[in-house]
C-alpha cells in the first residue's frame, strides 16, 4: 500500500501542496499526473488542504500574494469553497507544537485511525492543559491579597491633590539655567504673590495641581509646585543658622536613626536638623512617617527666642503636611528651653539611641550627655570651625570620657551643569562631524540645524530643547558650575564604648 511507509507520505504530502493542487482542483488542467493514485488523492486532498491552513504563517486572505517560486498555492481559497473544505485555526506563536505523529495523523481520515494513535494524540494534550491550569492556580495563589483586580479601572490621579488654602507653595523661575526667582509662601483665598516678574493671584493656583506652570501679570511663567523637606528647611524663617541638608545627611547616617528610637539634640536653632530627625525612618506601626509609636526626639534650646522660632518652624510644616497629604505629621518632638548642661534631672530616666549636638562649646554638655547614652552609641557633633574640633577632642581626653573619635568629615557638593550649547543670539550650535565625513545632518550648514530658538522661551525662563532633530546631533557642554557651595561645617563622630577596668598589679601595654 501507499501508505504503509511514511516515507510514502512524505513524498504525497509535498506533491499535494505544490501549485499543482490548485490546478488539479478547479479543473484548469487534466489530473493525468495526479491520477497516478486516484483513491489516495480524493481522500488525502481536503485533509491536506486543511492541515496546511493549519500550520501555515501566511494569512488566508493574503495568500495570492506569495510567490510560486515557493510552492504554496495561491487559489487555496477558491479551492476551499468550491469543495466545500473549513480550513482549521491557524496555530499560534505561543502554542505547543505539533509532533511528526499528530502532523501524519491529521492527513489522514479520522475513522481510519486506531485507538492507540487517537490516545498517543490526547495525552500530550491532557498535559498541555494540566500544566495550563497549574500555572493558573499558582498565579492566583501567588496574587496578594490587598491588590486590585486587573480589570478593575484604576485611576492614575486618585493620589494627586490639588492646592488648597493653607498649602505650602514654592513658586520658581529659571533663565538660562539658573534660578532667578524662588519663593516660598502659604496659600490663602484672598493672597496675592508680588514679584519683579509680576503678580500672581493666589486664587489662580487654588484647585490646581502642583507643577503646572502658570503666566504672571507681565507674562512670565512661573512654576507651581509643592517644597521638599530640604526646600522648606532651606527658604523658611530662621533665627540662627541652620544645619544644612547635605551635612545632616551625612548626621543621620552616622547616628544610624532607626524606628523607635530616642534621639537627643541640642541646639534647636531654627528646627532643620529637628525636623529630618522627625522623618528619619521608615514608617512606624500606625503607617506615618515617623521615629515609630514608641520613638521620640527631645531638642534642648538654651535661648527662648531660637526655641520659639524652631518649634513655629515645625509646626508649619506639620500642618502644611496634613493639607498636602491628608494625614498627620507625627507629634513627635519635645522642645525644652533649657540649657542641657542643668538638664539632668529632665533626662535622668531616659535611656538615648543616638545624641546630636550642635552648639559653641560641645565638650561642656559632653560630662551631662555620655550618662544617658547607650553603649556603642553615637554622638555626632555639629560644628563650623576646625578650631572647635580641637577643642572638642581635648575636651574628651582632658575629662577622660568614654568616647574614642573614629572620624572627622566635611561634606562637599560639585555642582555641574550639562546643557545644549548655545550661541549668544540663542540658536543651537551643530555638531561638527569628523574630518572627512561630509553629508551628515549635524553639518554646518546643512538645513535644519541653524534655526533659532522661540526667544519668548528664554525670555520666560523655559528650558531651551531641540524638537525634531535626531539623537546624537546636538552637541552638550558639560563642566563645574561656576556658582559652588563652600564650607558648612565639620562633622565629627563619636562612639561611646566601656573602658576596660583597670586591675591591680598588672601593667598597662
Amino acid at each position: 500500500m501507499l501508505l504503509t511507509r511514511p516515507s510514502h507520505v512524505q513524498a504525497l504530502c509535498r506533491h499535494l501542496l505544490t501549485k499543482r493542487v490548485d490546478l488539479c482542483l478547479t479543473g484548469q488542467r487534466a489530473p493525468e499526473r495526479c491520477g497516478q493514485h486516484p483513491p489516495s488523492y480524493q481522500l488525502l486532498v481536503p485533509y491536506v488542504v486543511t492541515s496546511w491552513r493549519r500550520v501555515s504563517s501566511v494569512p488566508p486572505g493574503e495568500s495570492g500574494q506569495v510567490g510560486h517560486d515557493k510552492g504554496t498555492p495561491q487559489n487555496s481559497e477558491t479551492a476551499l469553497q468550491e469543495n466545500g473544505v473549513q480550513g482549521g485555526r491557524r496555530r499560534r506563536a505561543w502554542e505547543r507544537s505539533l509532533s511528526p505523529l499528530e502532523r501524519i495523523s491529521r492527513l489522514l481520515p479520522q475513522d481510519s485511525l486506531t485507538e492507540d494513535i487517537l490516545h498517543l494524540r490526547a495525552k500530550p494534550r491532557e498535559e498541555q492543559s494540566d500544566q495550563e491550569g497549574s500555572l493558573t492556580s499558582e498565579a492566583h495563589a501567588t496574587k496578594p491579597t490587598g491588590a486590585a483586580d486587573s480589570s478593575e479601572p484604576r485611576d492614575p490621579s486618585s493620589r494627586e491633590v490639588p492646592f488648597k488654602p493653607g498649602d505650602l507653595v514654592l513658586a520658581e523661575f529659571r533663565m538660562k539655567h539658573r534660578v532667578e526667582f524662588r519663593k516660598m509662601f502659604s496659600l490663602s483665598s484672598e493672597g496675592k504673590l508680588h514679584s519683579n516678574w509680576g503678580l500672581v493671584h493666589h486664587q489662580d493656583i487654588v484647585g490646581r495641581l502642583p507643577g503646572q506652570v502658570l503666566r504672571t501679570s507681565t507674562g512670565i511663567r512661573f512654576l507651581m509646585r509643592r517644597p521638599a523637606l530640604d526646600e522648606f528647611v532651606l527658604l523658611m524663617k530662621r533665627g540662627p543658622t541652620i544645619s544644612y541638608p547635605k551635612d545632616v545627611n551625612a548626621m543621620l547616617m552616622m547616628m544610624d536613626v532607626s524606628e523607635g528610637d530616642w534621639v537627643l539634640e541640642t541646639g534647636s536653632g531654627s528646627g532643620a536638623m529637628t525636623l529630618f530627625l522627625s522623618r528619619a525612618v521608615p514608617p512606624g506601626g500606625d503607617g506615618v512617617v515617623s521615629v515609630g509609636s514608641r520613638g521620640r526626639v527631645v531638642s534642648f534650646e538654651v535661648r527662648s527666642d531660637h526655641h520659639d522660632r524652631a518649634a513655629r518652624n515645625f509646626q508649619r510644616w506639620r500642618s502644611a503636611w496634613e493639607v498636602a497629604h491628608r494625614e498627620e505629621w507625627p507629634d513627635n518632638v519635645a522642645f525644652i528651653n533649657k540649657d542641657v548642661s542643668n538638664a539632668a534631672s529632665d533626662i535622668s530616666e531616659v535611656t538615648f539611641d543616638s545624641v546630636a549636638l550642635d552648639m559653641l562649646n560641645p565638650q561642656v554638655a559632653l560630662p551631662v550627655v555620655h550618662r544617658h547614652l547607650k553603649q556603642g552609641a553615637v554622638c555626632a557633633v555639629y560644628l563650623a570651625n576646625i578650631t572647635q574640633v580641637v577643642d572638642l577632642l581635648e575636651g574628651v581626653r582632658h575629662y577622660r570620657l568614654p568616647f574614642f573619635c573614629e572620624k572627622v568629615t566635611e561634606v562637599t557638593h560639585r555642582h555641574w551643569l550639562v546643557a545644549p550649547v548655545l550661541r549668544k543670539d540663542g540658536t543651537n550650535v551643530p555638531r561638527v562631524p569628523p574630518a572627512g565625513v561630509r553629508g551628515q545632518e549635524g553639518e554646518p550648514g546643512s538645513k535644519g540645524q541653524d534655526q533659532p530658538e522661540d526667544p519668548t522661551d528664554q525670555e520666560e525662563g523655559l528650558l531651551e530643547t531641540v524638537m525634531g532633530r535626531p539623537f546624537g546631533t546636538v552637541p552638550y557642554v558639560a563642566r563645574p558650575h561656576h556658582e559652588q557651595g563652600s564650607h558648612t561645617a565639620f562633622l565629627v563622630k563619636l562612639r561611646k564604648f566601656l573602658p576596660v577596668p583597670h586591675l591591680p598589679h598588672t601593667r598597662d601595654c
